[in-house]
């Protein structure tokens, strides 16, 4: 157990994701720095992770950093996971958008480790705060969509991002807030993150994120 977190604290960190989101339109989509933008927004959020995990004991299972739940909540994914991918590839195939390059293989390590921040965010700090919140007391379903739909909106202009990260957002939030595993959640997060954008979208985020700074 953690000691009573306020709900002040609650709703700066909303409003700390929300800051972050919306720097990803100016420095992602506007300036073009989608790398310097991922890279410090890791590296922020893993210094606010260090510095309340040192300050309150229990934070870090609480938002869901741990462990021993870790093959449970993987149980859970994988029937989803493995239905997703299926679905990618048909969608990829009929519509001409596969582009199955070896790009791929390092965006399938590195992208968990963004895919376990941007569940921290969105999941563990949106999610998780307004159903812990003392006031106001609100529905896990009505949680889940409005994280859905903050998920879903940061990835405009992309209509298939957008559509497939609220979907995903969906299951996700009711995962979470069933079993609290924010590891799991973001390495699945990760791989089927790199896989829809090879099969279903059709771009190469490792020409975008990498190769374009060694041009």
């Amino acid at each position: 157990m953690i000691s009573a977190i306020s709900n002040s604290r609650r709703y700066l960190e909303i409003l700390a994701v929300v800051v972050t989101a919306l720097g990803k339109f100016v420095f992602m989509d506007y300036l073009n720095l989608r790398l310097p933008y991922v890279v410090t927004a890791v590296l922020g959020w893993t210094i606010y992770i260090i510095c309340r995990s040192r300050q309150q004991k229990g934070i870090l299972s609480y938002w869901g950093f741990r462990k021993d739940n870790f093959r449970k909540t993987i149980k859970l994914l994988l029937p989803f996971a493995l239905g997703a991918l299926l679905l990618f590839l048909i969608v990829g195939y009929f519509q001409d958008s596969l582009n199955l390059t070896w790009h791929i293989l390092p965006i399938l390590i590195t992208y968990p480790l963004w895919g376990i921040i941007q569940q921290f965010l969105v999941i563990g700090l949106v999610s998780g705060n307004m159903h812990d919140m003392n006031e106001p007391k609100l529905n896990k379903f009505l949680i889940v969509i409005l994280s859905a739909v903050l998920f879903s909106v940061v990835h405009y202009p992309s209509n298939w991002l957008m559509i497939g990260t609220f979907v995903l957002a969906i299951f996700y939030g009711f995962v979470y807030l069933r079993i609290r595993n924010l590891y799991a959640l973001g390495i699945f997060h990760g791989w089927l993150a790199a896989a829809f954008y090879y099969t279903v979208v059709g771009t190469d985020p490792f020409q975008d994120a990498f190769l374009v700074w060694l041009q």
